[in-house]
């Protein structure tokens, strides 16, 4: 038997075992929507801001798109980049809403967002790659990118320039083989523009790197439209999502653009991990595009609640919030002497009932000093919470 490490591990046939699976650290925001679940089976009473899910219904004709689909029979596989149709819908949608033309063989349909960045990371990175990451990030972010053995490289952006990445805060951090920006950003509501995204694929083009761009909020923007990265260069991927704008949590459909040349890989990769996404989910999403009017009203009541949060967050205590650009969440420093975050959370959740989530999830050097608050809920539940926190911080 050949010469061995030090704690290196045997598979049963006596060769050397893969290495384990690296450790993933835990979503906080879904621990504290179980822990507040579980004290409302107890009994108790809470105010949920923790999780970015709208409190609206998918439109009446996506629910009566998938009723009827159910109703005809079955729905079986489709093609493992989604229904033509629909990906010529979501091509069309690049037209009317961006003025961007886009091939619908560039679309490709994927088992939530979620499943988008397992391709786009697969697809896109070269293997064992550095990955840069601006701070604070959406906490699955690093959790993928380590279960698919990729190193996150924490770029760290500030309060100052609005949490904003910009190309010359990837200084220092040596060459990435991809960096993922989010606009709108969770959890800070941030927006970066166009030439900005164009500016950050050119800085990691040299390397080979590829930007994903994550535009899943966009649409629920408050001060002005997103703009989009499809198509502005080769190297960048576009990721977005039916669960937000489009108000279909749940069903578990997102979709990617991607370029040209990466389309054969991530059709072979989706033919193997996920055969297809979803079909009766697809069916609504037909159906999704003629509801402009509706989910727009919808985004008219988050800038209600938004503006009720913003109105009394300061005034609770919080000692400072973040103006969100787009997205449904606030960031929010808490004051000095309330900190870790997690621990304040516990005690909100515990004493007064309200859950929020810690800034620990999304950043593990300065989030300890941070909550975020979602207002994917009417503003009645908005003040129904800082009614709950009123005098916690005092």
């Amino acid at each position: 038997m050949a010469n061995l490490d030090p704690g290196t591990t045997l598979a049963r046939n006596g060769t050397e075992a893969a290495p384990p699976l690296p450790e993933i650290a835990p979503f906080l925001a879904l621990e504290v929507m179980v822990k507040a679940r579980t004290l409302e089976a107890a009994g108790r009473h809470v105010t949920h801001l923790e999780i970015g899910q709208t409190a609206f219904s998918p439109p009446e004709p996506v629910r009566e798109a998938m009723a009827r689909c159910l109703r005809d029979g079955e729905p079986g596989y489709t093609e493992a980049l989604g229904m033509p149709a629909l990906r010529e819908r979501i091509a069309a949608h690049y037209e009317t809403t961006y003025g961007s033309a886009i091939s619908p063989r560039q679309v490709v349909l994927t088992t939530g967002s979620s499943g988008a960045f397992v391709l786009a990371f697969l697809a896109g990175f070269r293997p064992g790659g550095r990955v840069g990451l601006p701070m604070p990030w959406y906490p699955a972010y690093p959790n993928i990118l380590r279960a698919l053995r990729f190193e996150p490289v924490g770029v760290r952006t500030g309060q100052a320039q609005g949490f904003c990445v910009r190309p010359e805060d990837l200084d220092g951090t040596g060459d990435l083989d991809g960096l993922i920006v989010a606009s709108p950003a969770n959890p800070t509501g941030a927006m970066v523009s166009q030439a900005t995204l164009a500016g950050l694929a050119d800085r990691i083009a040299p390397a080979g790197g590829v930007l994903v761009s994550d535009e899943i909020y966009h649409g629920i923007t408050f001060d002005h439209p997103a703009e989009t990265a499809a198509g502005i260069r080769d190297n960048i991927i576009v990721i977005n999502s039916f669960s937000k704008y489009f108000a279909m949590p749940g069903l578990r459909l997102g979709w990617m653009v991607v370029p040209d040349n990466l389309v054969p890989a991530v059709e072979r990769l989706a033919q193997s991990l996920f055969i297809c996404p979803p079909a009766l989910s697809q069916i609504g999403a037909l159906a999704v595009f003629d509801c402009l009017p509706t989910l727009n009203g919808y985004v008219a009541a988050y800038r209600q609640s938004r503006a009720a949060l913003l109105s009394r967050a300061e005034a609770v205590g919080f000692a400072t919030v973040m103006a969100p650009s787009g997205a449904f969440y606030a960031y929010a420093r808490l004051p000095e002497g309330f900190q870790p975050a997690r621990a304040v959370c516990e005690h909100l959740l515990e004493e007064r009932g309200v859950a929020l989530t810690p800034g620990e999830d999304f950043d593990p050097q300065e989030g300890h000093r941070w909550v975020r608050l979602s207002f994917a809920c009417p503003q009645e539940r908005i003040h129904e919470a800082f009614d709950r926190m009123d005098g916690f911080f005092a």
